[in-house]
């Protein structure tokens, strides 16, 4: 950062897009593997996102390392026919090569010389990568018009920033590897969240997720949530990446209501669902609370998976199955009617219990460990993959959140669906 302020950046890490009291945007998370389920997102979003002003993605633009050699692939190509900026905050794999690929094309940073990392760590960590000068800017060339080049000239001055428009700020923050903000970060939020206007963070770690509360540590003492919860701040939104499934829980601080948003769905393989318990962090009512996919859709598929994985043909739940399944076990009425009677059964009890979603009789480390890694040891990469989006649409006095699927299958390429919306009042 200190060699982006003496190129003359803004001190104030801001950005200003040509925009109004009325806007739109997009948000993604989690995006870049280069593969099938990061490309199939693409169509829903470039029709929903015809008129929209720019997007963001929050974490982890780069899989596995960040490299800035694969941005090609992973960023320029898939998003080529997007008309409009891209903006971008750093996850953890974005900073494995010291985020060097990131302020490269982020920022348009010139290369820094690494510092030799010394003991164990120099031996077991990876080096970054050299970037290959004429390959970069073959990829750039891929969204190389003018309406999109503000992303790509320098308008983002760093891995955190402020978006400015009359109606509302988006706080984007940079959580690094660590999810601790440093004191030089947290001095330069806490100016920004002065600004009267209602705001939006935008994280690489999500603050609430599967039901637990991960506020983000600062150097200095405290949280990021600390900063988000204090009233003089307005801020009504919070959305993290990292996880790469969509939740949402609406939190009552005070006379007021902040929505906690994971939106980690643009492309990396799905974290599980089924395996998130009855919600009730924070006071958050299992009702109130919002997931894509739905638990019983996550089981559903994952015993599909492993039956077939597995050769084990008993292991397989119907979508009505595991619906019922994850209401016994969450105790909650299923979103959707199963087909026919359901009568819950022994085997459908051990299958739920084999993929994480129903209590052992006895608690095991390999069972911790296997379900802890699930998600990782079942990417595939044929429909349908469970991947998500976001469409903001902003006015002085309201935003509209609304969270659309992309599962690879023609149907929801030709017509979006919605699976969640909520409206925040700005005023």
């Amino acid at each position: 950062m200190a060699a982006q302020e003496a190129r003359g950046i803004d001190p104030e890490f801001r950005i200003k897009p040509p925009v109004g009291g009325n806007f739109s945007f997009l948000l993604l998370g989690d995006t870049g593997e280069g593969d099938a389920s990061q490309y199939a997102v693409v169509p829903g979003m470039l029709k929903l996102g015809k008129d929209t002003s720019f997007a963001v993605i929050a974490s982890d633009v780069i899989y596995p390392t960040g490299s800035g050699n694969e941005y090609g692939d992973k960023f320029f190509r898939p998003y080529k026919d997007y008309d409009a900026p891209i903006y971008a905050v750093p996850g953890n794999h974005d900073w494995y090569d010291g985020l060097g690929g990131f302020m490269r094309v982020f920022c348009d940073a010139p290369p820094l010389k690494p510092k030799p990392d010394r003991g164990l760590r120099g031996l077991l960590w990876r080096k970054p990568e050299t970037i290959d000068e004429a390959r970069l800017a073959e990829a750039r060339a891929l969204r190389g018009k003018p309406s999109q080049q503000a992303a790509q000239q320098a308008a983002q001055p760093g891995p955190y920033w402020v978006i400015e428009s009359d109606s509302l700020l988006i706080v984007g923050v940079d959580t690094g590897i660590r999810n601790v903000i440093d004191r030089r970060q947290t001095a330069w939020l806490r100016r920004v969240s002065l600004d009267p206007r209602p705001k939006i963070l935008v994280t690489g770690k999500p603050i609430y997720t599967a039901n637990a509360y991960k506020p983000s540590p600062l150097e200095e003492g405290g949280t990021i949530d600390d900063i988000v919860r204090d009233p003089a701040h307005r801020y009504v939104a919070a959305i993290g990446g990292d996880v790469h499934n969509y939740q949402r829980y609406p939190v009552r601080v005070g006379d007021r209501v902040i929505q906690y948003v994971v939106s980690g769905g643009g492309g990396a393989f799905m974290h599980a669902t089924h395996t998130i318990e009855r919600v009730g962090v924070q006071g958050v009512h299992e009702d109130e609370f919002r997931c894509y996919p739905l638990r019983g859709d996550s089981l559903s598929f994952y015993s599909q998976l492993y039956a077939r994985r597995l050769r084990m043909k008993w292991l397989y739940l119907t979508p009505s199955e595991a619906s019922c399944i994850m209401a016994d076990r969450i105790r909650n009425q299923p979103v959707r009617t199963p087909e026919g009677p359901v009568r819950i059964t022994f085997r459908m009890r051990w299958a739920a219990r084999l993929l994480g979603s129903w209590p052992w009789p006895f608690r095991l480390p390999v069972d911790r460990v296997f379900h802890r890694y699930l998600s990782e040891l079942s990417d595939w990469d044929t429909p349908p993959f469970f991947k998500q989006f976001l469409h903001m649409s902003v006015t002085p006095d309201e935003l509209t959140l609304r969270c659309f699927a992309a599962t690879g299958c023609l149907a929801q390429e030709l017509d979006p669906p919605v699976e969640d919306e909520v409206r925040i009042p700005l005023t």
